[in-house]
């Protein structure tokens, strides 16, 4: 019997009723990278980004591994894998389209503005004078307006996480390693894809997808095997650590007094820390405050089912539906802070109302789900 199939067998309660730490790490995620993506935003400091190296994108990276592990190794242990391959093809198509209409969304926002500073900080310039080539390249994934990127990547990983579950099934270690080897080549060789008209892809997917394989690799053997010494003292010391020194680091950047006091050894040391290509130092601080999170927090904590994590459930299992509203709050957001007002007030006024419309917008998409008797899926 493979590892996943036992996972499966020995989760099917837990898959039919989701486990509700994945969707409140997703939903808490979609609410950041909405108050991070409003420009100049005082929201923005309740998120992980001035706090450390990470932000929610690794969450999201490595959350999207584990639930599809999940949920497709379910779907193989039922149906086999030719369904596995029709489900993950079918999610890619799901996204591809949802990129697309994003796309043409943020371009007819910017276009009834009318803003050609709004145009150039958005990367919609290009589309308003040239359509037809940048919606060709849209078409192929090489074009995207900012904030849009994480989908192309996902669109990717989606079509070939079949391929990738079939590998873990028959040797995770070993598939672990690969992901490994192609994270390290690219911090080396420097690799990345095309992007038009020019650069390269922001979320580079061959460095993003070792914490996609990671996140699967976990629900196949990692969790069984390696669960007892991650957890244990030493580890978790080390981690609390690193994240003080992430945070001491990370403070340094909007307080002055800090970075004077930093050495320029280390400074030449950690810098530039790159989110393109997923530098190491992000990748360790995801990995700390991962392991401090398992920790504290288990399946059954109460505080899952309070209002603000049930809000949370309900965008994190509707994730691409609001993580695309996120971007149109957001750019809607950038609009009236530009054109109407950028105070204080303002600011905190639009980040709740912000959030407050993706949490109604999800709730009301669970109820259509359920209606309906579908099922809420995957991002």
């Amino acid at each position: 019997m493979d590892s996943l199939a036992a996972v499966a067998r020995e989760n099917t309660s837990q898959q039919r009723d989701r486990d509700l730490r994945l969707d409140v790490c997703r939903g808490i995620a979609l609410w950041f990278i909405f108050l991070d993506h409003v420009p100049g935003n005082i929201g923005s400091w309740f998120t992980l980004s001035h706090y450390g190296f990470s932000d929610t994108t690794e969450l999201f990276m490595f959350v999207s591994g584990v639930t599809c592990a999940l949920a497709y190794g379910e779907v193989h242990r039922h149906d086999g894998w030719f369904a596995v391959f029709s489900h993950t093809l079918r999610r890619s198509w799901e996204i591809y389209v949802a990129f697309l209409a994003l796309t043409i969304a943020c371009v007819v926002m910017v276009y009834l503005v009318a803003d050609a500073q709004l145009a150039d900080e958005t990367n919609t310039q290009i589309v308003l004078e040239r359509p037809g080539p940048a919606l060709a390249h849209a078409l192929t994934l090489k074009f995207r307006p900012v904030n849009t990127d994480v989908l192309p990547t996902f669109v990717l990983f989606h079509l070939s996480f079949a391929p990738l579950l079939w590998l873990l099934v028959k040797s995770p270690n070993l598939t672990l390693g690969a992901a490994l080897l192609l994270y390290l080549l690219v911090q080396t060789l420097g690799w990345n894809l095309p992007q038009w008209p020019r650069n390269e892809w922001y979320f580079n997917p061959l460095a993003w997808q070792f914490l996609v394989v990671l996140g699967a690799w976990w629900v196949a053997i990692g969790r069984k095997s390696w669960q007892s010494l991650l957890i244990s003292p030493v580890v978790t010391a080390f981690a609390a650590l690193y994240l003080l020194f992430a945070f001491l680091v990370a403070l340094s950047w909007s307080i002055k007094p800090l970075a004077d006091m930093m050495p320029q050894i280390l400074a030449k040391l950690i810098y530039p820390i790159d989110k393109s290509d997923l530098d190491p130092l992000r990748l360790l601080h995801f990995l700390a405050i991962a392991l401090l999170v398992a920790r504290l927090v288990g399946p059954d904590w109460r505080g899952l089912t309070t209002p603000v994590l049930r809000s949370a459930v309900r965008c994190g299992e509707n994730s691409l539906e609001i993580y695309c509203v996120g971007v149109l709050l957001s750019l809607a957001a950038h609009v009236v802070l530009v054109k109407v007002s950028d105070g204080l007030v303002m600011q905190i006024a639009l980040s709740l109302a912000g959030v407050a419309a993706m949490i109604a917008i999800a709730t009301l998409l669970t109820r259509i789900k359920i209606a309906s008797r579908g099922e809420p899926r995957l991002f």
